[in-house]
Parts: structure tokens; sequence; C-alpha cells
């Protein structure tokens, strides 16, 4: 009997020091039903945990009853303008802008004689907006029958992301006054993968190579391999890479771009300098190894051989310059002279990649698209969340009406040209008496990459 007690005696103190053990592990550790709306939460404050940059700024004990996405944004540091999470299951979720749900982008801009006027500045191709005639440098006067004004613009642009057709009163402008005024009808759909587009000016026998870029999406390198070879057959002299509304996408795709502009680089050449928070250390990758992580990519030596060998490249920006291209203009900098034309970029010194779950079969449906690393060149320079500033200040928006993208004589290319031909950089191209009121890609109204 005494020996029984002994053994119920041990039991119970095992017994105690379990559940002691359980309560210390659990300390400060909520537990959820599974599939419940705080799992997910917790799903989501555990992988920010471990990816985010600002990981450390995380509140030690958030509100876990909150919607996933007031959740998400609880987390989120007072530094972070770029981070977000959708739903795969709720098309809702996504970010949206008149970009991506209709393929154009325009500005509000208020004149030298203090008249306010809306310009399309850019008009996707095979979007929505281009088959429904819509082009660069038309004036919108209307949106779904109303006037726009420097007051209403950022509503009127918001109201019209929460549906699926919209209504357009446009003219053309000539002689400070808009001619020819109908109505055009947009639908919301699809716009397709936007294509490469170049030119080759000429002038006194110096030929000067121009390349348009609206992303840098992956498996963009044959593309670029294949314009690149043209300007080397045609002997150009000086090269000018329009990003300005360049929101950004694949790093793979923007190494590939810098490693076919300048002299002296190698497979081995450092490219770019991820640092991330205590588990993310840092990482540093050349331009072959960046090109690499798209499988569809052209090897670093394929390219090279088309290569343009150039000690100088422009690049024309505005405030819709961002990530990649940001990338491109930071990280050419250690191998040549950059001389950048137009408008201060957006800032987006940081890139990262999705985070969802990866169980088979997954049982939480969010994406989360968070701030991972910040990004330098070679020489380690970075930290240009301010924005990237030009050598060269040029306002888009200084003549009426905007000029096709690619035309000799529009604002930021003819800045770059008279640099390149005549020396007189950014002549008259910058007007101050011309301000921009809204644009409907601002940081506000826009989906950031």
């Amino acid at each position: 009997m005494k020996k029984y007690f002994n053994f119920l005696l041990l039991l119970a103190v095992i017994s105690i020091f379990i559940l002691s053990c359980n309560r210390n592990d659990d300390e400060g550790i909520p537990r959820f039903p599974e599939g419940s709306r705080e799992s997910v939460n917790q799903w989501v404050q555990d992988s920010m945990k471990k990816y985010y940059y600002w990981a450390d700024q995380m509140p030690a004990k958030p509100d876990y009853r909150l919607p996933v996405k007031d959740f998400f944004k609880s987390l989120l540091s007072s530094q972070d303008r770029f981070s977000f999470a959708v739903d795969s299951k709720d098309p809702s979720s996504y970010p949206r802008s008149v970009r991506n749900m209709y393929g154009f982008d325009y500005a509000v801009i208020q004149l030298a004689n203090g008249s306010v006027v809306t310009t399309v500045k850019l008009v996707m191709k095979n979007s929505p907006a281009f088959n429904s005639g819509l082009e660069r440098g038309m004036i919108i006067t209307k949106i779904n029958g109303k006037v726009i004004t420097a007051a209403n613009a950022e509503e009127l642009t918001s109201s019209i992301k929460d549906q699926t057709v919209i209504e357009l009163s446009v003219g053309k402008w000539e002689n400070d006054t808009v001619v020819n005024e109908k109505s055009i009808t947009v639908y919301y759909g699809y716009s397709y993968e936007q294509p490469l587009e170049s030119k080759i000016f000429e002038k006194n026998g110096k030929k000067t190579g121009y390349l348009y870029i609206y992303d840098f999406p992956d498996g963009m390198t044959p593309a670029l391999n294949q314009k690149f070879a043209a300007f080397k057959a045609a002997g150009i002299q000086d090269l000018i890479i329009d990003v300005r509304y360049n929101y950004g996408g694949s790093v793979a795709s923007a190494a590939a771009l810098c490693s076919l502009i300048p002299s002296g680089i190698h497979s081995s050449s450092p490219f770019i300098i991820y640092k991330g928070n205590k588990n993310g250390g840092e990482v540093k990758r050349t331009f072959a190894q960046q090109i690499s992580y798209d499988s569809n990519a052209l090897d670093f030596n394929i390219l090279r051989a088309n290569a343009l060998g150039l000690g100088k490249v422009y690049i024309l920006t505005s405030t819709s310059t961002a990530s990649a291209s940001e990338i491109v203009i930071n990280n050419l900098k250690p191998y040549m002279q950059v001389i950048q034309v137009g408008g201060v970029t957006l800032g987006k010194d940081m890139a990262g990649f999705m985070v969802e779950d990866k169980r088979n079969p997954k049982k939480i449906s969010w994406q989360l698209h968070p701030v991972i690393y910040k990004v330098f060149n070679a020489n380690g320079e970075g930290a240009y969340s301010n924005g990237v500033p030009p050598q060269i200040a040029a306002g888009e928006y200084a003549s009426l009406p905007l000029l096709p993208l690619g035309d000799p004589e529009e604002t930021l290319i003819s800045s770059a040209l008279n640099t390149i031909y005549s020396k007189s950089a950014g002549k008259n191209a910058l007007d101050q008496s011309v301000k921009v009121l809204f644009q409907s890609d601002t940081p506000s109204a826009a989906i950031g990459k």
C-alpha cells in the first residue's frame, strides 16, 4: 500500500511538472481554432516576424480580432508606404488603380494663366482605354459627366476605381483651348504586356538610341537583347532609357538591362546588396547571379555580346519611376555616368517577395507582399526613400499638348537630346508657372510594386 501511495505521489508531481512546462511554453502565445480569423492573423504575424524589414517595430500585442487586412496594416511601420496583403479568393481585396483597371493615367495641372486642365499622360497599348480611342495628349473635360477640378480630382479618381465602365468627355488641345470634344466609353478590362519601344535619333552624324520601358516583367531578356543588338548594329553613341512610368517589377530583368549598357563589367561584377532584418541578414549578388533568378532569362554572357559599352547613359524619370527602375539608376552608378532627366523618382528603395501558405492543401488564402529588404548598389549606396533627384530637372507638362513617347520634340526627350547634341541641358524644360495638382498614379491613388 505504501509503495502504491508513493507511486501516485510521484505521478502527481510529474503531472504538475508537465502542466507547468506547458504553461511556460505557451506563455504569451495565444492558441486559436484553425480556420478562425484569429488563427489567420496569427499566421500573418508569424510570417511578418520572420520576413518583414521592420519586424522589430511590430506591436507586441496586436488585436487578433481585427479583419485580416486591418490586422496586417496594424503591424506596419510608419515608414512603410508599400507593403500590402490580398486574399486570393476575394478579387475586391486587390489594390485598384485607373491604370490597372482601364489602362491609362492622367494629370490635373494648373497653367500659367491659372486655368486647370486634365491631360492624358499614358495610354497602355492594347488596353481598354487604347481600344476605346483614348490617346496620350488628349484633354479630359469630364469624368462620368462631372467637370474635373483640383478639389474633386482625387474623389473622382477613387470613385471610378469602384466601377466597371466610365464615360469620358475628351478633346484635343489647340491654341490654349479644348477643341473637337467627344465622348469615349471605357470598360474595365485586361491590358496586355507592354512592348519595348525604340527609336534612333541622328544629328550631325551622331546617333542616339531611345528605349521606352513600361515595366520589368520576368522573361523580358530576349526582347532587351534584340533591341540592343539593333542599337549596336546601328552604331549608336548615346542612349536614352525612358522609365518615367515604370513602377518596377523583376530585379532580374533590371539587372539584365544594366548588363547591356556599360563597359568593363563581368559575370562576377557585384550588382546589388540586399539588407534585411536579423533573419534575412545581408545578401550580395553579382550581375550573373541576379539575372539567373529569372529562369527564362538569357545568360549574362549572351547578353554581353550585344552590350554597348557606353560611358554614360541618360535616364528619363518622374514620380512614377519606382522600385526596379530606381535600381537601374542607382546600380549603374558604380560603373558609368548616369544623367537623370525629368523629375524626382518615387523612392522605393526596397524589395520583397510574396509570402503565402505553402501547405498542401493550402489552408490560408491570404498573400502577403511585405517590404523585406532595403537595396544598395555595389558601392553600398542606397537610402533614397525620398526619391532620386535628377541632374537635369525637366517638367513633362511644360508644353501642351503632350507629344507621343518617342517624339524628339517631347519635353523630356528633347531635354536629353539638347544635352547630347548642343549641351544646352534642360533649357526652358522646367516651367515653374505650371503646377501639377493631382496625378491618377500618385502613391495614394495607385498600386505600388
